[in-house]
């Protein structure tokens, strides 16, 4: 089924058993975010709340809460997308199957806006602070629209068809913004809306900009979705919605999404910032305030019958994670064709996605070696790194197919015990530094600057992995409580970051010999708490990686410099303790967990799922 609006999919969707009603008084402030968020973790269905404390409109929430429920939104429509995403990474296919091509004729009329004669996201007018003020977080700056669907359009070549459609969040209130005429963006590196921002900067340009919220879901999908420079997302989503999208036109302004049910509209002047946030972001800590343009806000619309939806974010996994799995369902196909010799990527969700990228590759081009060794991982991997998103890829492992052809980068463990019985630290750590990293890491130097690290593997296996304690190991003075979390992968407790700074990891390294036994394990973290770093593979994903910047917090036992090449003759140890300059992980307010609770023991439809 195509929905045109968010009243018919939340229609559809109560009519199949995926969406109850709340019809208790919810606040946007905490207890809507802490709702979503226990709804989410019990796989439950799709919440409408019907009544919003000091506001007028409902909120909807877990739309794509569940993978299921997601691909029912689209189920008339995304194995056509697919395929044609398939088709157009391998344009040799149309004339082998000319009649796949004409079956997918009408998803490309699609995938072409139209202009409507009247749009009914413009019926009534409103100010921001009207609008649902969802906080999901104590500690956030504001209220913050987490849904939004950001318009732009490069002033150099105005017009739909080189236009960018964004999820950049968006900030209603706190800061300094001045109430109900400014509002705050946050949008980070090598995102479509910083091109249009550029060009406007350069033209001395005011850069236009209209927020869309709401609407059929379809527009929510590609405003997530990484598609090449220059491409509308306004295609996807026509070709997602089985309908062309209507973009209404208007004098001296950008168009408007028709069957959206809210629009901001105003404009960016590209030389003024204002600070934006905190705001609890996806790799579970606060990104902290720090300057962000920020929207003049001329008008503020809805239509009649107008629904919220919003989403949470936080430490994964959260209902992004099912924008991730979506958007590898449609994208993998295409990699091996973008990226040759790449087989596969993942960006690991429980990592924070950019932290942690896993990849498969291949070998191809020296097969009469003896004893094989990464050369063209590193090209392929690098290759990786020039790709849009996954740029900011901080850790990228990447091993050769020919090892193993089952391998599979969504088996994380599997994946780690592959690399780490072969890898060769001596030979296979390539550091990069001084470069991008995310805005939302503080890991890194500075806000945006950091290092990276591709850990490149192929050959036999070298050695064994331990699985246990082995007899013997002991650990330097000061570091405690070594425990296994993953085959060959050992936790240690270090000091508190603050007794002797990155001292501590040098003097850890320095305190084992090459044959002791702790060098059974190739790879050692040093955290704060190993039993919690063991307790769960995805406790050891979101520590390690959100916490530890490669260059910076990482060395080895028999460490060494031979030509500029960085590497060690016995386990490699990363540094994954807190430090002082990373930012706080988020929490929830105990006042309103007992206020959900007390909703909860009232009973309805909405209790078993919270």
């Amino acid at each position: 089924m195509s929905y045109r609006t968010l009243a018919q999919c939340v229609a559809d969707l109560e009519r199949t058993g995926q969406l109850v009603r709340c019809t208790d008084e919810v606040s946007a402030t905490l207890e809507a975010a802490e709702i979503q968020r226990r709804v989410y973790r019990r796989g439950g269905p799709a919440v409408l709340l019907q009544r919003i404390r000091d506001c007028q409109f409902p909120m909807v929430c877990n739309l794509f809460g569940t993978l299921d429920r997601a691909r029912f939104l689209f189920r008339d429509t995304w194995e056509p997308v697919r395929r044609l995403i398939a088709l157009k990474a391998d344009p040799s296919r149309l004339a082998a199957r000319p009649l796949e091509a004409l079956r997918l004729l009408p998803t490309l009329w699609h995938m072409r806006p139209r202009c409507p004669s009247r749009a009914p996201v413009l019926a009534r007018e409103l100010t921001v602070d009207q609008l649902p003020q969802l906080q999901s977080w104590p500690d956030d700056g504001g209220a913050f629209i987490t849904l939004p669907q950001v318009y732009t359009e490069d002033v150099r070549e105005p017009g739909v068809a080189r236009s960018n459609l964004g999820m950049y969040r968006v900030q209603l209130s706190g800061g300094r913004y001045e109430r109900n005429r400014q509002v705050g963006l946050h949008y980070q590196l090598h995102r479509g809306i910083g091109v249009h921002h550029t060009a406007a900067l350069e033209r001395g340009e005011p850069l236009r900009v209209n927020i869309f919220v709401g609407g059929t879901p379809a527009m929510t999908m590609a405003a997530v979705m990484p598609l090449p420079e220059g491409m509308s997302e306004l295609t996807l989503a026509g070709a997602l919605a089985g309908q062309r999208i209507p973009m209404a036109t208007q004098p001296g302004g950008l168009p408007v999404y028709a069957e959206a049910d809210f629009c901001i509209q105003g404009w960016i002047d590209p030389t003024q910032l204002l600070p934006e946030g905190p705001f609890g972001d996806h790799l579970g800590y606060y990104s902290l305030a720090h300057d962000f343009p920020y929207l003049h806000v001329q008008r503020v619309t809805c239509r009649r019958g107008a629904i919220w939806p919003f989403t949470v974010v936080g430490r994964p996994p959260q209902e992004d994670t099912v924008f991730g799995q979506l958007i590898h369902e449609l994208t993998a196909p295409a990699i091996a064709t973008v990226i040759p010799g790449v087989q596969a990527v993942h960006a690991v969700d429980a990592a924070g996605v950019h932290p942690l990228l896993l990849a498969v590759g291949s070998e191809r081009y020296v097969p009469y070696e003896a004893r094989r060794q990464p050369r063209e991982l590193l090209t392929q991997a690098h290759a990786i790194l020039g790709q849009g998103q996954l740029s900011l890829s901080k850790y990228v492992w990447i091993a050769d197919r020919h090892d193993d052809p089952r391998l599979d980068v969504h088996d994380v463990v599997g994946f780690f015990r592959h690399v780490l019985a072969r890898v060769d630290w001596r030979r296979d750590l390539h550091y990069q530094t001084r470069t991008t990293i995310d805005t939302l890491d503080y890991s890194g130097q500075a806000i945006h600057e950091g290092s990276k690290v591709v850990i490149a593997v192929a050959g036999p296996p070298l050695r064994e992995l331990p699985t246990e304690l082995p007899a013997g190991l002991v650990v330097p003075p000061g570091f405690r409580q070594p425990r296994v979390c993953l085959p060959g992968v050992l936790a240690v407790e270090g000091p508190a970051y603050a007794a002797e700074g990155s001292a501590a990891l040098r003097r850890f390294c320095q305190g084992h010999g090459g044959d002791a036994p702790i060098n059974r394990f190739p790879w050692i973290v040093l955290v704060d708490d190993s039993d919690f770093v063991a307790q769960q593979v995805a406790n050891f994903l979101w520590v390690v990686f959100t916490r530890s910047d490669p260059a910076a917090d990482s060395d080895g036992v028999e460490a060494f410099v031979e030509h500029k090449h960085w590497g060690c003759r016995g386990a490699w140890v990363i540094d994954a303790r807190i430090k002082p300059k990373h930012a706080p992980p988020l929490s929830e307010d105990p006042a309103v967990t007992r206020r959900i609770d007390a909703l909860a023991a009232r009973g309805g439809p909405l209790a078993p799922y919270l």
